[in-house]
């Protein structure tokens, strides 16, 4: 403090005031022009935004909504490194300019800098993935992923983080150097597959077809029709389980899509089963015991448990 005040006397002792003036209207004029310069960034990043925008809308190789999260996120990423830039010059322009010499400052940066350097290895290590997802198109700000096991929509995505709210609005916050296992599913196309099953006893050619009418019927919805990006598919039966034959399907969406067009499906599946009398069956127990096995004491309790039964009944 006291070295810090002997600065000040002596720094206050040494210049005249024209001097304090002309250095503080020089600093506010600095402050200013940053000022404007942020604006008239935000407004170039802004027509910059829409021209790409406007660009993208006619490129076959996805629909515009994927160009535009794209776009996005990268102009939100420049708009920050600008920004820390800007107000790193203003910074060092401000300090030369009430009289502090910024070589030493700059040499001791250095020093520090390096030392800083060992033991902010994870730092380095979470801009430069970043820096990577963000070129490689692996995420964009509206896509909904699932990293490192955790599911949600991407909020922002930052020089050092992805930030994800998921459908109970919880807050995941992940350092990009993190992230281990990352799966897009709103990138280029989405599908939804479903697995039917029925009772053994139906007949899976009818199921089939019932399935086909609900999907042809989804594809001349005017409301999800325009949702669907292909022909839907059937594939057959892929599992004989222990209570029910499962019909597996998929049906190619747009981006995003797939989960309300899914519900839909499941929705129309259910009246249309119920209507026509298709079981949709539920996990059967057969339990077989043998009378010479049978300990008194456990057929004493299978008796019991008849008779309780029969009286409820």
């Amino acid at each position: 403090m006291d070295s810090i005040a002997g600065f000040l006397n002596q720094w206050l002792s040494q210049s005249e005031l024209e001097k304090i003036i002309e250095s503080g209207i020089k600093v506010l004029m600095t402050l200013l022009l940053a000022l404007v310069i942020f604006k008239l960034l935000r407004r170039a990043l802004k027509r910059f935004e829409a021209r790409l925008m406007a660009a993208d809308e006619d490129l076959p190789d996805g629909s515009p909504s994927e160009h535009d999260k794209r776009i996005q996120t990268l102009v939100r990423l420049f708009r920050q490194a600008a920004s820390i830039a800007i107000w790193v010059v203003v910074g060092l322009m401000i300090l030369a300019e009430i009289g502090i010499d910024m070589r030493p400052i700059l040499a001791g940066a250095g020093i520090v800098g390096v030392a800083v350097g060992f033991g902010a290895q994870n730092l380095v290590r979470d801009i430069i993935s970043g820096f990577f997802m963000i070129m490689e198109n692996q995420i964009r700000v509206g896509d909904t992923v699932v990293i490192n096991g955790t599911s949600g929509v991407v909020e922002q995505i930052n020089m050092r983080t992805v930030v994800l709210r998921d459908v109970g609005d919880v807050v995941h916050i992940f350092p990009n150097g993190m992230i281990t296992t990352l799966a897009n599913q709103t990138k280029g196309v989405s599908a939804y597959v479903f697995d039917v099953g029925v009772a053994y006893k139906e007949d899976t050619d009818k199921v089939t077809g019932v399935i086909s009418g609900i999907l042809d019927g989804i594809v001349d919805d005017p409301e999800f029709g325009p949702k669907l990006n292909g022909k839907p598919e059937i594939f057959g039966v892929s599992r004989l389980g222990e209570s029910s034959v499962e019909i597996r399907g998929r049906i190619r969406t747009l981006p995003g899509n797939q989960w309300v067009v899914g519900r839909e499906f499941l929705k129309r599946v259910k009246h249309e089963f119920d209507r026509l009398g298709i079981e949709i069956p539920f996990p059967h127990r057969t339990l077989m015991l043998a009378d010479s096995a049978m300990s008194p004491v456990a057929e004493k309790i299978l008796k019991d448990r008849v008779v309780e039964a029969d009286s409820k009944d």
